[in-house]
């Protein structure tokens, strides 16, 4: 606050690089990996009929947000981890959480949403840029990423993930 223009500087280099609204990676991450596979169980309040199924009054329904965003119909190439599927300014706009899009559920939809999305989506971003900024990454010799998945009330990897953190930064006071 006492330097505004080193300040302004910074900022039009992060606006620059980063860019203003990117979270294009955080994003494709929740898509690809939702931390919750079922959405929480919802009662219908009356009897009705969707995409072809009727579901009766006081039916327990609970929606598969892992197969949704997986779903060959609603994304091209699902299973690829693509970022820049959120880049494109059409389709960016329309996975605005609050928006009625349920092709995109990572937090839930309407009023039951997660209450932290806005804390979740920041928080990664910052640790993974964070991560990416201060160290280079590599598997131990030897052995492949292993993607796969425990399924549970949370998707989990099956086996830990173990990388190899090398510094970047060249002063190492940055890294206590």
């Amino acid at each position: 606050m006492q330097h505004p223009q080193v300040m302004k500087k910074v900022q039009e280099e992060l606006a620059q690089v980063v860019g203003m609204d990117s979270y294009a990676v955080v994003k494709e991450t929740f898509r690809l990996h939702p931390a919750v596979p079922l959405l929480l169980p919802r009662r219908a309040s009356e009897s009705s009929n969707i995409g072809g199924y009727n579901i009766p009054k006081d039916t327990t329904i609970m929606l598969n947000v892992r197969a949704i965003h997986r779903d060959p119909k609603l994304w091209d190439n699902p299973l690829e981890f693509r970022p820049e599927r959120f880049l494109d300014d059409g389709i960016a706009s329309k996975f605005d959480y609050s928006s009625n899009n349920f092709q995109y559920l990572p937090f839930g939809s309407g009023r039951r949403m997660c209450a932290g999305i806005a804390l979740a989506e920041r928080m990664l971003m910052f640790v993974l840029a964070s991560l990416l900024h201060s160290f280079e990454w590599e598997l131990p010799t030897g052995t492949k990423l292993n993607l796969s998945e425990k399924f549970g009330i949370v998707i989990k990897k099956k086996e830990p993930l173990v990388a190899i953190p090398t510094p970047r930064l060249s002063n190492s006071g940055l890294y206590h």
